[in-house]
């Protein structure tokens, strides 16, 4: 494993070792210890008690961060007819069939992909290109709609997805360094309320194990677990 720089391991002995501090003291210690010269992003991690390998304990889901992420959302929007016009007046970077054949070449300057389920036949045979980038639309994840409209300006307002992954860990950024503490304070409240809801029936025992916030560069910092251990943890 590559060695962390100097400026790293200065942050890293800052963290009191097995603290876990409440939201707003986490926030505040991680924008002090951040030190990258761009304003780093921050990152909320769970680490949850299930087994992603079977599917009844999938945590996944979205939600809207009332603050935003700090970072403009490119959105595609895959349509025709009415449903072209709808979108561009949302505010969809991209809009229009004829991109399918772009995005078929190579071409994949989007951040996210919204459909409408009567074009997702043209849109399925994309799935190689645009599944491992997680890109391509999904009725769970709100992006195959008719709604077009309220899905473009979701994105736009703050909207993400989160999965679990194979460790069972799930990672969302929730704003950046430069963000008002309560700002970030709130994003991660939003993320953490979702995760509480998207319970598995089949998940047992303590359900939140662990909560950490991190900046890109910086060390994480513990949030206190049992603040978002309602309902049966």
């Amino acid at each position: 494993m590559p060695r962390h720089g100097r400026k790293f391991r200065e942050a890293k002995v800052k963290v009191p070792v097995g603290v876990r501090f409440a939201p707003d003291e986490a926030v505040q210690l991680v924008k002090e210890l951040s030190f990258a010269k761009f304003d780093e992003t921050v990152e909320a991690a769970a680490r949850l008690s299930v087994d992603p390998r079977r599917a009844d304990q999938i945590v996944r889901g979205t939600v809207i961060l009332p603050h935003g992420t700090g970072k403009t959302v490119r959105v595609l929007v895959a349509a025709q007819g009415e449903k072209e016009k709808e979108a561009r007046e949302a505010g969809a970077d991209y809009v229009g069939l004829d991109l399918l054949a772009k995005i078929q070449e190579g071409w994949l300057d989007f951040d996210v992909m919204v459909a409408t389920p009567d074009v997702m036949g043209k849109v399925g045979p994309l799935g190689r290109v645009l599944g491992p980038r997680g890109l391509m639309p999904t009725p769970k994840a709100g992006t195959v709609t008719f709604d077009v409209g309220r899905a473009v300006r979701e994105i736009k307002a703050g909207k993400i997805e989160f999965r679990v992954d194979k460790t069972g860990n799930v990672h969302v950024p929730i704003g950046r360094v430069s963000f008002p503490p309560a700002e970030l304070v709130a994003n991660l409240g939003a993320f953490m309320d979702q995760i509480v809801r998207a319970r598995p029936a089949a998940a047992k025992g303590t359900y939140i194990r662990s909560v950490t916030l991190s900046s890109t560069m910086g060390p994480g910092v513990a949030v206190e677990p049992n603040l978002y251990r309602r309902g049966g943890a």
